[in-house]
């Protein structure tokens, strides 16, 4: 992969910021691999009764936590893959509490989930690795909001990160 640096303001929607200042590195690469290794660390944290834990009511369980961070890097995978073809539209909104009432991700077993983790960080790091400087700076709408190919990347990383660190702080506390 290309060095990938940080988007700069303008690039992604302001509520994004938080997520971007979560991401690890100078280069996305790194802070793509980086969101990976903290997911190892954090489930080899997770002993078994935690799995379905929630820390108050109407929270989502650790295991609908690591389902988040799936469906949530497979949607803006899908929109930096559009932006980065051309693609005009404005790109659906993901209404994150409804995508996991139908997830059905409390049947799921937590190393099929911990699978899946892996397989879509992969492609995600393939997607980003396959872009050239022209589609990374493309820009589009999703959910109302301009973004770059590139800011979502960084989205990407640092949702995981931010979603990891109240998984340590909240669910293992």
């Amino acid at each position: 992969m290309e060095t990938i640096g940080r988007p700069k303001d303008g690039d992604y929607p302001a509520y994004h910021k938080a997520y971007l200042l979560a991401a690890r590195g100078e280069a996305l690469d790194d802070a793509l691999r980086h969101a990976s290794d903290e997911e190892v660390r954090t489930r080899k944290m997770v002993p078994d009764e935690r799995w379905d834990f929630r820390y108050a009511p109407g929270k989502w369980t650790t295991k609908e936590v690591f389902q988040h961070i799936i469906d949530t890097e497979r949607v803006f995978s899908y929109r930096a893959l559009c932006i980065a073809r051309g693609d005009q539209a404005n790109l659906p909104g993901m209404d994150e509490d409804a995508y996991q009432a139908q997830a059905g991700t409390g049947a799921r077993k937590v190393e099929d989930l911990l699978r899946e983790l892996n397989a879509v960080r992969a492609s995600t790091i393939e997607l980003f690795g396959g872009l050239d400087a022209g589609a990374l700076a493309r820009g589009g709408t999703a959910n109302g909001k301009h973004v770059t190919v590139k800011a979502l990347g960084w989205i990407i990383a640092g949702h995981s990160e931010h979603h990891l660190r109240i998984i340590r702080e909240r669910y293992l506390a």
